[in-house]
């Protein structure tokens, strides 16, 4: 493997020279420029991105800690965090917590001893504490963690209204939520929060379940339902899902103890992510997350603090929701 010497010995010139060249600092000579890239072409020279990054103190790269990277949500999500990030010549060091503290913790070490720029925060089972003792750039998805750290969110209070009057819009007047983990204070748990008061507004009976974990699958969802909401769908007649992995699992049990959907029972869901919208039966109705929206946001965000300093709460932003209406309905 060629050395930054022998790239110096080929064009004719010092090594602090070709260091000058690939950092682009100082004056150099277009014939002189020309005769080094040349040679670390021929040589087919690869610098040393790790001691670069330590010279400039700037690596571009970006970390990025997500709940579960198996999650159609998360999995679009980061495609569009991606794509945003290349665009502005950063690349990505992706961790799967799995929604364990421990790991997160330790993939925030790790993201630290590595030297990434910054880190994009989508997992949430620390403390607050945690987060704030970072000493690097961060923007977090779905959480204040402080006045100082900016966050990306979708709407989700409206969303939670826009589901239950929905509901209550179809008929519906015994309602069931299926919300998130509620031990966090998450801002998609406002979901939980619209559902509660739009039915105590409209004199809806209601119940919330915490049950629609991001990291379930199908099969630990469906042993959900049989184990904590099968003796109740006799007494709802509609429910809202904080997910939709959640709501078509839902569907299809339902389906099988014979309970009509929508007929008997109405179902809205959350994310209007990739698997929704591939889904031919049932079509979902479901509250649409601007996936896309949320990548670019949060990557934008990070790098604006990284090259730009840290900014206060005022560079938070709330993106809008949309319901989508589907034949759960």
């Amino acid at each position: 493997m060629a050395s930054i010497k022998d790239v110096a010995k080929l064009a004719g010139v010092s090594v602090t020279t070709v260091s000058r060249v690939m950092n682009n600092r100082g004056y150099i000579g277009s014939k002189t420029r020309k005769n080094v890239e040349s040679a670390m072409k021929e040589l087919d020279y690869q610098p040393n991105q790790i001691a670069r990054a330590l010279l400039k103190n700037q690596s571009h790269v970006i970390g990025v800690i997500i709940p579960n990277l198996s999650h159609p949500f998360f999995a679009e999500l980061m495609s569009w965090i991606e794509q945003y990030a290349s665009s502005q010549n950063y690349k990505l060091l992706v961790c799967n917590s799995l929604h364990e503290a421990e790991k997160e913790l330790n993939y925030i070490k790790m993201l630290r001893q590595n030297r990434v720029d910054g880190i994009i925060m989508c997992s949430h089972t620390l403390e607050i504490e945690a987060y704030q003792n970072v000493n690097l750039p961060i923007v977090s998805f779905d959480r204040v963690l402080s006045s100082s750290i900016p966050y990306i969110a979708n709407d989700n209070y409206t969303g939670g209204e826009l589901a239950t009057n929905h509901l209550i819009d179809q008929g519906c007047n015994k309602l069931l939520h299926i919300s998130g983990p509620l031990h966090y204070d998450l801002l998609a748990n406002r979901r939980s929060d619209a559902f509660q008061i739009t039915c105590m507004k409209n004199n809806i009976a209601y119940e919330t379940i915490e049950g629609a974990h991001v990291k379930a699958t199908f099969e630990e969802n469906w042993d959900f339902i049989q184990q904590n909401i099968a003796d109740k769908l006799s007494q709802v007649d509609g429910i809202f899902c904080s997910n939709d992995i959640f709501a078509y699992t839902l569907y299809e049990y339902a389906k099988s103890v014979g309970i009509k959907v929508p007929e008997q029972l109405k179902i809205v869901g959350y994310d209007y992510h990739s698997f929704t919208r591939m889904l031919q039966t049932p079509k979902l109705t479901t509250i649409k997350q601007p996936i896309k929206e949320i990548g670019n946001a949060l990557a934008s965000s990070l790098i604006d603090q990284i090259e730009n300093g840290v900014h206060d709460n005022g560079s938070n932003t709330i993106l809008a929701v949309e319901l989508i209406k589907g034949e759960t309905t």
